[in-house]
């Protein structure tokens, strides 16, 4: 009689032992003709170190950023080398000089929106640096040169003259601002210059009330551009076709008073002679007004 046998308390173990030297067998034979397929050593594959990412030092590619765009002119280039800082060493002295240094490049590229998101930036994170001021103007010129046509909508200058004056409010002092403020008056030229192409549109079709509004913007916002002596005569020409003579009169004085040899003078002093009357400044009027508060009354 065959004697049964008995139970072993380590026998689990061992079943649990084969079954897992069974399935590393498996993992070997599958890998094997991995081998052969020329795709290497699956285990040295499995543990190797990548060596895709090369850490290199900041003032390395700092430098040879500054080489391409200085030396090659190679500004895509140079972009690229300090974005490659800024990745590589996000918190050192080096990476807050490429942020500045990418955000010129782009304006040199003529890549404005780019310039001016960096220069943000790097006003957003370095408030406080000696280059503040610089990435502060770099935004108002990125502006500045954006700058449209009369013709076309003037919402870019708008922009670029808050930019400036923004220049001027942070860094008084700065060589920055002195030159903001040229620019200033270039933007102020180009909104006055819109106006009075619109106002000699609604004069050509006899709007007169349309005409005068937009002069009267001229006058009263933009004194100081070269527009201003046309404005005024062109509100003498308006107000005298509607009848309102005292406002033409008064148009026509301050004109000549600030512009005594301006030819636009001459026409209105002519006009207004025709019409039986003398230029004569009311004090009252809002063209008055405008010129004694800067001064040119």
């Amino acid at each position: 009689m065959t004697t049964p046998l008995r139970h072993s308390p380590k026998r689990p173990f061992f079943d649990r032992l084969g079954r897992q030297l069974c399935f590393a067998m498996g993992v070997i034979v599958l890998a094997a003709p991995l081998g052969g397929c020329g795709t290497g050593n699956l285990w040295d594959k499995f543990f190797a170190k990548d060596e895709t990412f090369v850490d290199q030092p900041a003032d390395k590619l700092y430098n040879e950023g500054l080489f391409l765009l200085n030396e090659k002119n190679d500004r895509k280039g140079a972009i690229k080398k300090f974005e490659e800082v800024d990745r590589q060493h996000p918190y050192s002295d080096w990476a807050r000089k490429s942020l500045l240094m990418s955000a010129y490049a782009s304006y040199q590229s003529g890549d404005y929106d780019e310039c001016i998101a960096n220069a943000n930036r790097y006003i957003s994170l370095h408030p406080g640096s000696p280059d503040a001021a610089y990435a502060q103007y770099l935004v108002a010129v990125s502006n500045y040169d954006q700058i449209p046509d009369v013709s076309r909508d003037q919402g870019r200058t708008e922009k670029a003259i808050a930019a400036l004056e923004e220049v001027i409010r942070k860094y008084p002092n700065s060589e920055y601002a002195t030159t903001a403020k040229k620019k200033i008056e270039g933007a102020r030229d180009q909104l006055a210059g819109r106006e009075m192409t619109i106002g000699r549109y609604y004069m050509d079709k006899r709007d007169y009330t349309g005409a005068i509004n937009r002069f009267k913007v001229v006058v009263t916002q933009y004194q100081t551009t070269r527009h201003v002596e046309e404005a005024l005569a062109r509100l003498t020409e308006a107000y005298m076709a509607i009848g309102v003579v005292s406002e033409a009169q008064t148009a026509a004085a301050v004109l000549g008073h600030n512009f005594p040899d301006s030819r636009w003078y001459k026409d209105a002093y002519n006009l207004v002679k025709s019409g039986g009357v003398e230029p004569q400044e009311n004090k009252g009027s809002y063209i008055s007004k405008a010129f004694k508060k800067f001064g040119l009354g």
